[in-house]
C-alpha cells in the first residue's frame, strides 16, 4: 500500500501557478533535479519525482462532495491539491523531511486555508484564517522539521471525522 500525503489549499492561484513555483523552489533547494518542471508536476499521467523517489503532483481540485471532511470538519473548500506519494526505495522519514522542505515555503508563498494530512487520518498541519498549527506529535514534528517552518505557529492537534 502506498504512503500518501496531501496538501489541500484554498487559494486564488491555479494549480499550474502552484506547480511552476513548486518546481522552481524544489530545484533551488535540491529536492528536484534540474529536469523537473511545473508542467510535469501538473500533468496527470506524467510522474515527477524528488531526488529521493517521492512522486509529487499538483492538481486543480474539483468541487468537493458535501460530505468531504475538509469542508465539513475544517470549514474550507480546497482548490489545489499537492500530492506526495512516498517512494519504496528510500526511508519514509527522509522523504517526509523533503516534503516539509517543499511545503514550508509553499505556505509562505500562497495564502489561504491549507491542510497537510495523511489520508484524512492524521493532520500534520492546518492553516486556518491565517493561523498555522502543527500537530503536537513530536514523532511527526522532529526538531529538524520544526526548524524548516519560518511562519509563526502553535502546536495543536486537529482531526477529521471519517465516519
Amino acid at each position: 500500500m502506498a504512503i500518501e500525503y496531501d496538501l489541500d489549499i484554498a487559494t486564488r492561484s491555479s494549480a499550474a501557478e502552484v506547480a511552476a513555483w513548486l518546481a522552481e523552489t524544489g530545484r533551488e533547494i535540491g529536492v528536484f533535479d534540474a529536469s523537473i518542471t511545473g508542467e510535469q508536476l501538473a500533468n496527470k499521467g506524467v510522474f515527477a519525482y524528488t531526488r529521493l523517489g517521492t512522486c509529487v503532483s499538483v492538481i486543480q481540485q474539483r468541487p468537493p462532495h458535501p460530505w468531504d471532511p475538509i469542508v465539513t470538519d475544517l470549514g474550507f473548500t480546497p482548490t489545489v491539491d499537492v500530492g506526495f506519494r512516498m517512494g519504496k526505495e528510500t526511508d519514509t522519514p527522509v522523504q517526509q523531511d523533503d516534503m516539509i522542505r517543499l511545503v514550508a515555503p509553499l505556505l509562505e508563498r500562497f495564502d489561504g486555508d491549507a491542510v497537510l494530512h495523511f489520508q484524512f487520518e492524521v493532520i500534520w498541519l492546518l492553516r486556518k484564517n491565517g493561523e498555522l498549527s502543527l500537530n503536537e506529535r513530536n514523532d511527526l514534528w522532529r526538531p529538524q522539521r520544526l526548524a524548516l517552518m519560518t511562519q509563526p505557529y502553535r502546536r495543536e492537534t486537529h482531526t477529521m471525522d471519517m465516519d
